[in-house]
């Protein structure tokens, strides 16, 4: 019976380093800067280091989004990031839109 609690607190102790370290290695990343925009009002809105992979609404949608991070942003015309407006925003670049306006966006 005491090789038997041996063993497993052995194999606890090995998937719980196990969970530890992967958990590190996964943590979300995020977008360092800033993403500004002017929605179809005038307003003016900002987000610092928005997480990528995350869709964030655009309130009003937007009329000019100013990626100021360091990751590539993709635009779109829904409010579920599904339909993409045009090719993706590099990193600290600025675009104007007409209609349509997006009404999202997402990082990475």
């Amino acid at each position: 019976m005491d090789a038997f609690r041996h063993t497993a607190r052995v194999v606890a102790t090995t998937v719980a380093a196990l969970a530890l370290a992967t958990g590190l290695s996964t943590n979300a990343q995020a977008a360092n800067g800033t993403l500004h925009y002017v929605n179809v009002n005038g307003d003016d809105f900002t987000t610092e280091n928005p997480a990528n992979g995350e869709c964030f609404l655009l309130v009003s949608g937007a009329i000019r989004v100013d990626n100021r991070t360091d990751s590539e942003a993709t635009v779109y015309s829904d409010h579920g990031c599904e339909d993409p407006l045009g090719s993706p925003m590099p990193p600290f670049s600025s675009r104007d839109f007409g209609e349509p306006v997006p009404h999202s966006v997402m990082f990475g």
